[in-house]
């Protein structure tokens, strides 16, 4: 794991929440060891001590042990120096202090700690427009006790859909549109999610090759892993709660839900709004590694050759190899899900082993084209026309937790960092 000199202007980290992306983002920061001290806000007691806390800290069911995975099976544990009385303990050499009163972002007082940047990881403060005296903490609140800056680990949700997204706010996914941030500009920055991240970098190498004109419609299913939303044994759904299926146990179910992929997309490759899309999402029981699939149909011209599984798959090898960061990946390697898990800064593998295309004509009756003169038309006929149109299946693996999502997260985070 790439290791680089601690960051010279002394700039700390504030990470809000311990769940799964936080605590994996306290990893992923204290190997990479850009900040030298991360502030967690927890926000409430946990555990006797602040001992249960470095016990939770130190070891994953998904990843395994801090040490492990910071330098492999020969490691001796890194967490020392616990003082229960301000909350710190040493992480590999970094200072992490853990705040333990607070729930709500204007009450967490960022700027006693020094904290410029903060990393919301809760995902309970997703709309960018609620003002800090909202009762029940709002992103805002995390500038009103002195961030600069807040990134948000999921997309916004603004409640009410007649108010415009915020000037300074701006959704972002790394090595799409990464440079539409405006440091100047935009205070409060969403990561997009983890599944809007993988398809980001389906579609985009898609869209490069054939334009969005080409591409009639398009649709995605994540087979994705549980999450921390679900529960583990059947529960009496909560008051208002519309959605039964996420009240059933996750161990033994395949549950279908929703996803928001399909609006995050559309805010950072704008050409999506000149295709037909939709994405769906079922939940299966295992605790990372996730997969898309992806099925594009594109209007093929009679006379040139039709779209085929190879020059598919030459887009995204093509891709692969261009892409700087290394975000997207080309294998045709045969994978399960588990092959993935933990793959470093990965976005989405693309498997082409499985990549498939079918071309066949379809009707299109002019009839029935609004704003089209039937009297143009002398010969009822030619009212039909065939057009070839080819449909091709793309599967895409993703790390839901570290590899694809808190790794890239994490250069998001320091990309806005280095130009405070």
């Amino acid at each position: 794991m790439a290791m680089t000199a601690l960051n010279p202007n002394g700039l700390k980290l504030g990470v809000n929440g311990f769940g799964r992306i936080g605590k994996l983002t306290v990893w992923h920061h204290v190997a990479d060891k850009f900040f030298d001290e991360i502030v967690v806000n927890i926000g409430r007691q946990s555990g006797t001590s602040l001992e249960d806390i470095a016990h939770y800290a130190e070891r994953d069911s998904t990843y395994g042990w801090l040490h492990g995975y910071l330098y492999g099976h020969k490691a001796q544990p890194v967490i020392r120096d616990l003082d229960e009385k301000n909350g710190v303990m040493i992480i590999d050499g970094v200072r992490v202090r853990f705040l333990r009163s607070a729930r709500n972002p204007a009450e967490i007082g960022w700027r006693d700690e020094g904290v410029r940047l903060v990393v919301d990881t809760t995902g309970q403060f997703l709309d960018p427009t609620l003002g800090p005296e909202h009762p029940k903490g709002s992103l805002r609140g995390h500038l009103d006790s002195g961030a600069e800056k807040v990134i948000v680990s999921a997309p916004f949700k603004i409640k009410d859909r007649g108010t415009p997204m915020p000037k300074d706010a701006i959704t972002t996914v790394m090595g799409i549109n990464s440079n539409d941030y405006d440091p100047r500009q935009h205070k409060i920055i969403s990561n997009a999610s983890c599944t809007t991240t993988c398809l980001a970098h389906m579609m985009k190498p898609l869209i490069n090759a054939f334009g969005p004109k080409k591409i009639m419609s398009a649709s995605m299913a994540t087979v994705h892993a549980a999450t921390g939303s679900q529960q583990v044994l059947d529960r009496l759904p909560a008051s208002g709660k519309t959605d039964l299926r996420k009240n059933r146990s996750i161990m033994n179910n395949i549950i279908l839900t929703t996803t928001g992929a399909a609006n995050a997309l559309r805010l950072v490759i704008p050409e999506m709004e000149d295709i037909a899309f939709i994405a769906e999402s079922v939940r299966i029981p295992t605790s990372t590694g996730s997969l898309i699939i992806l099925v594009i149909n594109l209007q093929e011209e009679p006379g040139k050759e039709f779209v085929g599984r190879e020059l598919i798959n030459d887009i995204y090898r093509q891709a692969a190899a261009d892409s700087p960061e290394s975000y997207l990946h080309y294998t045709d390697k045969q994978n399960v899900s588990v092959d993935i898990i933990g793959m470093p800064r990965v976005a989405a593998i693309i498997e082409g082993h499985e990549t498939h295309t079918r071309t066949a004509e379809a009707a299109i009756d002019l009839a029935k084209v609004p704003g089209l003169d039937n009297k143009t038309f002398s010969n009822p006929q030619k009212m039909v026309i065939r057009i070839p149109v080819t449909q091709a299946v793309i599967y895409g693996w993703y790390d839901n937790e570290m590899g694809s999502y808190v790794n890239i997260l994490g250069d998001r985070i320091v990309s806005v960092a280095e130009n405070i």
